[in-house]
């Protein structure tokens, strides 16, 4: 009898320590995913605001570039500014493909922190729907396929059986005649 307890409680033990190791598995991949999002938000962040300030500090760089140009060469200003907005529209493309890449980043590291969760993607969404789509049409052809069923009638209280109604009445004109 002894050794059974012993066994029932070792038994015990490693259940509760199962468990605990799984709460702690949970635990740690939970906070994994939201360091995750975490810095992938922080590096959109960061990315938005040094193309801001790149931006901008083109912009200061060109009007210098535009100011100088004036000063020494008069007239031919337009070609100065032609190659200014050449530059910038570089700097801005370069800008837009670099904003695009870790965009792209972000959204490879969102998608993959997401498999790891088990949170279905909007594939698995959509072949459940057309899978529910072939049962709902399967079961349509199957429900008018059976000629032989009837549908099923309901009573309404609006339509009470007759013998019920007849009972009724017997019980309503005992009331109304007068005792003698």
């Amino acid at each position: 009898m002894a050794k059974f307890k012993k066994t029932a409680a070792k038994k015990t033990s490693s259940s509760k320590a199962k468990t605990q190791q799984a709460e702690q598995l949970s635990r740690t991949l939970s906070e994994s995913a939201q360091q995750v999002w975490l810095a992938g938000v922080g590096a959109f962040s960061r990315a938005q605001t040094e193309g801001t300030k790149l931006f901008e500090a083109l912009i200061k760089e060109g009007l210098k570039l535009e100011q100088n140009a004036m000063k020494f060469a008069g007239g031919q200003a337009d070609a100065v500014r032609g190659a200014v907005e050449n530059t910038v529209g570089q700097a801005r493309d370069r800008a837009t493909d670099t904003w695009d890449r870790l965009e792209k980043v972000f959204e490879d590291r969102v998608q993959r922190a997401l498999v790891k969760l088990g949170v279905p993607g909007r594939d698995d969404v959509a072949a459940l729907s057309q899978r529910v789509d072939a049962l709902t049409a399967e079961l349509r052809r199957v429900g008018t396929a059976a000629p032989g069923k009837a549908p099923r009638r309901t009573t309404t209280a609006a339509t009470p059986p007759a013998k019920a109604t007849r009972k009724h009445a017997t019980k309503k004109a005992s009331k109304k005649q007068p005792v003698a």
